[in-house]
Order: structure tokens, then sequence, then C-alpha cells
């Protein structure tokens, strides 16, 4: 249980367990499982597929996982007979249980657990525009674990979890001011001190296998591959986690020998993967979207194993979606789903729409989609939201530096 090396994509060579770079060149890196076929744990949730997570044990207090089904209402809207939801919410009524409302529940507990198994007393080093800070928040508030997410002023809205009575612990929410790129900078500076550990983006194993646990409920419920895979992106993490997991059901041998296609979607002009995929120069950003979660200006795209590569090997195609498309498409969502969704798998639907109609994907084929979050509002008649306050607001990463010094002395 829990055996696998860590590759790098590139050339195959072996990298150390916790290692989030390779030492030649750009490359990702990717674990290699001695399991080659998906047996199924006797644990909860995201933790039932155990032998593809790179881990040596488990969380139980933190386990949701994503559910598919098969739609009848938006479906019929766009006449599709075989779409099928995986949805990575709250909708108890359906069994998904992620009291954050984000699919980032998915890569927060792996990830937390292998900073469990580092025993090294570290502090995990987080940015994020809301969803994935507040995923971590929910697991270090229920583990106690020490936690410094970096998080845009403008963003702490999102910051609450579920959690009554948190486990006493060292989280430490800096405010910056600024947007994401600017928090994911001084996140950096941060991380690089003693101390203090880069939980990876992209380049996270844990990351990637958690959100590729969406492609494995789909083949079980499907018992095979889907034809296609829509989701909505900021840094394309997504996709080239559905394309490893997919790698991995075919090497199992029992669902099918297809890669499925990639259908990833932007939220233009903030799209530089979509301007990248269609080899175009990026348009100026805006500062107002429909989902600022989905702005990466860093996109894992070109390196071995990235984005570019995902596409490529499952001749996938990249949307740009306005807000309008995406507003419409979460109206048409809800309305015929009957569960509200979060902006950014609006964009994904909006995708999904623009495939229908231009006959990109087929009425027969089979089809993922990836709402990546969703339920808030029911959340909110179970739970009380227990919004987060930031310790401190920084514009620079030495007053983010001397606080934190400043308060492990203390």
């Amino acid at each position: 249980m829990g055996e696998y090396l860590v590759r790098c994509v590139s050339d195959g060579t072996v990298q150390p367990n916790y290692a989030l770079s390779c030492p030649r060149d750009s490359s990702l890196l990717r674990a290699d499982y001695a399991a080659r076929t998906l047996e199924l744990k006797d644990y909860p949730g995201v933790w039932r597929f155990y032998d593809w997570l790179p881990v040596k044990g488990i969380i139980p207090e933190a386990y949701a996982g994503s559910v598919t089904y098969r739609s009848t209402g938006l479906a019929k809207e766009l006449g599709l007979r075989s779409l099928y939801i995986s949805f990575s919410g709250y909708w108890p009524e359906r069994e998904a249980m992620m009291q954050t409302c984000s699919f980032k529940e998915l890569e927060a507990p792996p990830t937390m657990q292998r900073l469990r198994e580092r025993a090294d007393g570290s502090a995990l080093v987080v940015a994020s525009a809301g969803n994935t800070a507040r995923a971590f928040a929910q697991v270090a508030c229920l583990t106690g674990q020490p936690l410094v997410l970096f998080v845009p002023e403008k963003d702490l809205g999102r910051m609450w979890t579920t959690v009554e009575q948190p486990k006493r612990g060292q989280m430490t929410l800096v405010s910056i001011r600024g947007d994401y790129y600017d928090a994911i900078s001084i996140a950096e500076k941060i991380q690089s001190r003693p101390g203090f550990l880069p939980e990876g983006g992209a380049r996270n194993i844990a990351r990637r296998d958690g959100m590729g646990t969406v492609m494995l409920d789909a083949a079980l419920t499907l018992h095979g591959i889907p034809d296609h895979y829509f989701q909505a992106v900021g840094s394309g993490t997504g996709g080239i986690a559905a394309w490893e997991a997919a790698l991995r059901l075919i090497g199992d041998g029992r669902f099918g020998s297809n890669l499925p296609r990639l259908h990833l979607a932007q939220n233009i002009p903030n799209a530089p993967i979509y301007y990248a995929w269609r080899q175009e120069e990026a348009k100026q950003f805006s500062p107002d979207m429909f989902d600022d979660v989905l702005f990466n200006r860093r996109p894992p795209y070109g390196m071995p194993g990235g984005v570019k590569e995902a596409l490529d090997a499952t001749s996938g195609k990249v949307y740009g979606i306005t807000d309008r498309a995406a507003a419409e498409a979460k109206r048409l969502f809800e309305q015929s789903e009957e569960i509200d969704i979060l902006n950014a798998p609006g964009v994904a639907v909006a995708a999904l729409a623009q495939a229908a109609m231009a006959g990109a994907v087929l009425p027969d084929d089979i089809i993922l989609l990836n709402v990546t979050g969703g339920g808030l509002a029911r959340v909110k008649e179970d739970f009380i939201l227990n919004q987060l306050l930031p310790n401190i607001t920084v514009s620079q990463w030495e007053e983010a530096a001397e606080f934190l010094e400043c308060k492990s002395c203390h």
C-alpha cells in the first residue's frame, strides 16, 4: 500500500519523494504507482483511490470526493444523450459532501497528508485567489497542521470554513494588496526561507493526483473512459490531472484504450492558455472577469508533461468564453440541474454548449463535464460559515517575512 516512485516526465529518472522539480529541465514530475490496476480501498471518499495517491496514510477527517451522475436536465437542453456530470461541491441529496464547495478539496487532503509524512515541523505555504486557500484552511482547521495562506485582499470574502471548533494549530492568513500574481510572488519569497515549504502548484503530484480522482470516479460510474472531458481552467492543472488519470486507466486494461479529448475553457480576455493554444498574442488583461480564480499568468503550458502536451496527446481544444456566455450557461445549468454552481464551472458549461452547437461533440458521445464547484447556497442551509480574518495585510514580502518571524518567536 502507498508504494510509488516519483519520476521526471521528460526522461523517467527517479527523484526524491518530495521533489517538486527535475534537475535537468523544466519537466513536471509524475507518480509511478506500484499498483497497476484500480483497486478501491475501504476508505471514505477520495481515499478510496489510495493506491493511486502519493501518500502513506490518510486524513480521515478530510475525505470528500467528487460524485458522478448522468445528466437529464442539461443533457436535454443541449441535445446530448450521454452527458455525465462530475460534481465537486455540497449536494447531500447526491452524496456530494465537499463543504468548501470546490474541487480544491480533492487537492488539499493528499497534500496535507504528505506534509504530515515529512514530519519536520515546516509550515506549508499556499497562494490562492480563494478556493484553494479555503480548501487548505478547512483541512488545517480539522487537523491543526501548520499552514500559511497568501490571498489577495479583494478575495478575502471567500475565506471561510465550516469547522465549528478548529483544532489549535499554526494557520496564518496573510492578505495581499494586489492580485493573485502578487500573492504568488510574495509566497515564493517566503517559501524559500527555513521552516516553510512550497505546496508546488501544478508541480505537486499530490494536487494533480487528487484532482485526477474525478476521472477515476467517472470511469467507475461509466465502466469506461469518456470520449470527451470539459473543464474550466486557470493554470490548466486539472486538465493535466485528467489526462494522467486516463493514462493510468488505460494501463489498467479494464476501462478501454481511448484517451478522452480535453476541452479546456478560459474566461477571455484573461486567458493565457487559450491564446497560447491559438498561437496568438495574449490580449490586454482585464481587472474584472466572471471568475478571477481562472486567471493564472504563468500556467504550466510548454514544459514536458504540461498543458500543451496534454492537449496534443488528446487532440484537445481550448475555448475562450466571454463573461456574458458564462453567465448565461451558469443560469442554464442551475435551472436544468436544480443546484447552484460557482462561476468557474459556468465557463465550462458555456464551452460544452458551444461544442454541442458546433458539432465538436455528437449527441451519442460519452461526455464528462467537470463541475468544479457548487452548492454554496445549499451549504449555507446546513452550516454556519466561519469567516477567516487576515492576521496581517502586506504590500511587500519583507513585511510578511518580518511578521512571520515575530510570530514564530512568540
